[in-house]
């Protein structure tokens, strides 16, 4: 079992501590290889939205990425290991923008909806004899995943958030999220200490067993993932959560307990499940049909011409 522990935080500072602390946790609950990342020490570009990885993976071609830079070594290193352990710091009440660029990274091509369509369209390229190129098998590997977001305040009610939307492309299963307010001194913290290392142990437990692993974090609001943050309807009754996208009723109990409940039957529309991702490949699918057919009009031509003849965008010199 390989268990992975990435830090995005300052070299040797607070997230690579609490980092390596799960890891020395996952090690001692039997991991047989720990690695670690500090992120700093990468060079990551931003996604542009090129779609160039999307349009390669529907057309039978692997789902490759235009921009060359480390996050190839790095996601070779995530798809490698059996579970995930990320210490993020806590930027705006949310994760930073380093982490952000990693889950815009890990965008369509890396979906295991996406990879699972776009495998069979390269297989049958294959059978027919004209070329075609599967994409990487390794995406389709059942994992999981726990987070730490640390902060230097109580600015940080987004972060939980921020994790899950991370998991979500890949499809990887969330053992537990913790986020650590006013955690300067963090390593003096005995307690915040003892919860991280227990975070390691806890990952490399569920790791053994995929089928039987489940979620062991705060109960949240939502019943299907967990989540506290939510989308409110104008009516403050009718809400999405901001995580799995499921919509339901916000309701309080006359003990003042808040819930969240949601149809049972659209439950299978939650954006972290399969059913979920292949019902959004459609809609993209239908979605993108339509452009494709504008994009061949003149009177889409000229409204195109007409934003690209107004202003020109400024550049350093």
């Amino acid at each position: 079992m390989k268990v992975l522990g990435i830090s995005g935080g300052s070299k040797n500072g607070n997230n690579d501590a609490m980092c390596k602390e799960a890891l020395m946790g996952a090690k001692e609950a039997g991991a047989d290889e720990i690695q670690f990342i500090n992120l700093n020490d990468l060079h990551l570009e931003h996604c542009t939205g090129c779609t160039a990885c999307v349009m390669s993976l529907m057309s039978g071609n692997g789902g490759a990425c235009v921009i060359k830079d480390d996050f190839e070594w790095l996601r070779d290193k995530m798809m490698d290991a059996d579970a995930i352990v990320w210490s993020i710091p806590i930027f705006e009440k949310g994760a930073s923008g380093l982490f952000r660029t990693i889950t815009d990274r890990m965008g369509p091509r890396n979906d295991k909806a996406m990879i699972i369509v776009g495998s069979k369209i390269a297989e049958g390229r294959m059978a027919e004899g004209k070329g075609g190129k599967l994409p990487d098998q390794r995406m389709l590997k059942d994992k999981v995943v726990s987070y730490i977001g640390i902060g230097g305040s109580d600015w940080s009610t987004r972060i939980q958030c921020d994790f899950f939307n991370q998991s979500l492309t890949p499809a990887w299963k969330v053992i537990d999220t913790v986020t650590f307010s006013w955690s300067k001194c963090i390593i003096m913290e005995e307690e915040k200490v003892k919860r991280s290392h227990k975070i390691g142990v806890d990952l490399a437990n569920a790791a053994k067993d995929y089928e039987a692993a489940k979620w062991i974090g705060d109960p949240g609001i939502c019943p299907h993932c967990h989540c506290r943050n939510f989308y409110l309807a104008d009516d403050a009754k009718h809400a999405t959560c901001c995580a799995c996208g499921l919509v339901g009723e916000i309701k309080v109990s006359d003990g003042g307990k808040l819930s969240f409940t949601f149809p049972p039957e659209t439950e299978v529309l939650a954006h972290d499940t399969l059913s979920g991702k292949f019902k959004h490949v459609d809609d993209i699918k239908e979605n993108e049909g339509k452009l494709m057919e504008w994009k061949q009009t003149d009177e889409f031509k000229q409204k195109k011409q007409t934003y690209i003849d107004f202003i020109s965008p400024m550049k350093p010199e």
